[in-house]
């Protein structure tokens, strides 16, 4: 999507490609804080080891994001040409609002609890993408991330269809 002149681009997450390797975990919270740190990372690894299942988790950058609209000192802001919600450390005073407001549990305190951490797409060039060897995380426009979606659906329906399925 082109907005303001601007291509729009998001973390793409295929979550049957994850392995649960913690690589941008490691590499998140090393690009932002020094530190090999996965409390500190803005990528989380969801494990559901029963079914051999891993869910990353991120900021997913909301249009109308909540967080931004809760922030009482305007430490959020919506970036309208990236489309990224920034943050401002400077003007925080880490309320914690933005925590509770995010439907996605995407915003969370640091590992000392004294300042608040969120994706930032490392400024459009985001570490975990570069790291995850598996390909389940990428960084994308978001017209592929559509086009992708819907070849992958046309692929499901037509095995289907090959197979002799209903698809009614």
């Amino acid at each position: 999507m082109v907005k303001g002149g601007v291509s729009m681009k998001l973390l793409s997450i295929d979550i049957s490609k994850c392995t649960g390797c913690r690589a941008c975990e490691y590499a998140c919270s090393f690009a932002h804080t020094g530190e090999f740190n996965p409390l500190d990372s803005r990528i989380h690894i969801n494990e559901f080891l029963d079914d051999f299942v891993f869910i990353p988790s991120v900021c997913t950058q909301c249009e109308d994001a909540y967080c931004v609209g809760v922030c009482p000192t305007h430490a959020l802001t919506k970036n309208r040409e990236t489309g990224v919600v920034e943050y401002d450390p400077n003007k925080c005073i880490v309320c914690k609002q933005c925590v509770i407001a995010c439907p996605w549990g995407s915003i969370k305190l640091d590992h000392t609890g004294e300042k608040i951490i969120k994706c930032d797409l490392c400024g459009g060039d985001p570490e975990c993408v570069k790291v995850c060897q598996a390909k389940a995380l990428k960084f994308v426009e978001v017209e592929d991330v559509v086009l992708d979606k819907q070849h992958r659906n046309a692929v499901y329906y037509k095995e289907i269809v090959s197979a002799g399925g209903d698809t009614s």
